[in-house]
């Protein structure tokens, strides 16, 4: 079993880009969570739960850059020199919050739901978006 799931990793690094960026995500998540649901508990509760978002985005994305440079992608593509491809890192990402944001103000402003509702469907949107943006502009 392990055998031929490393032959399929090696037929197609997509696949193993795919799975290690999964894992990075969802460790970006895990720390996007741990600041973002305290905020939305004590500082920003109910329709003020986006305020939220660009405070866990900021923490979230530094450690989601080096885990997507160093693991994810590694191997992949070429490496811009200075802070090029930080900035590039930072502006895909700034689409992911864009999105993660909207949906949170959908979800806790209009439709009045708790914090943690649209949590999850934030997460699952932004995170396709990313990847294929990560793939092709960043690490590309």
């Amino acid at each position: 079993m392990i055998r031929q799931a490393e032959t399929i990793l090696r037929a197609n690094p997509v696949v193993g880009q795919l799975l290690r960026f999964a894992v990075a995500g969802g460790i970006s998540t895990l720390i996007y969570a741990a600041v973002y649901l305290p905020l939305t508990t004590w500082v920003f509760p109910g329709a003020r739960a986006v305020y939220a978002v660009p405070f866990a985005f900021a923490v979230a994305v530094t450690a989601g850059f080096f885990l997507h440079s160093r693991w994810s992608f590694r191997g992949h593509g070429r490496r811009d020199p200075g802070g090029v491809q930080q900035v590039k890192f930072v502006m895909v990402q700034a689409t992911g919050v864009s999105l993660n944001a909207v949906i949170t103000w959908v979800g806790t402003a209009l439709l009045g739901y708790p914090a943690w509702v649209p949590l999850l469907p934030a997460i699952l949107i932004a995170t396709m978006v990313t990847f294929v943006l990560n793939r092709w502009l960043v690490f590309g």
